[in-house]
């Protein structure tokens, strides 16, 4: 599932507010906090996205057997991505 940015900040919003609520964490600038966390998801989703393309590209290279039935692509996907995020030691 993909997270719009409104959606990124809205669950970094609630993640900071109830931390500090529950005195988990101390801020004098809660707004810099959500904003430094939105930013952190933010830049993972996009190395997703950066690894999604990459497995797209790699998969045309299938494109035949894929269309033949030989292979099925979402499966094959998941594979491929799943092998390049852990030999990146990317956590998805």
């Amino acid at each position: 599932m993909r997270l719009t940015r409104d959606q990124v900040e809205a669950i970094s919003q609630r993640i900071v507010r109830g931390l500090v609520k529950d005195e988990i964490i101390a801020t004098e600038r809660p707004e810099a906090t959500i904003d430094l966390l939105a930013g952190v998801f933010l830049t993972d989703l996009g190395a997703e996205d950066r690894l999604n393309d990459e497995v797209h590209e790699l998969l045309k290279n299938y494109s035949e057997e894929i269309s033949r039935g030989m292979v099925n692509y979402q499966e094959l996907f998941r594979k491929v991505k799943s092998k390049l995020a852990r030999d990146r030691k990317m956590v998805i």
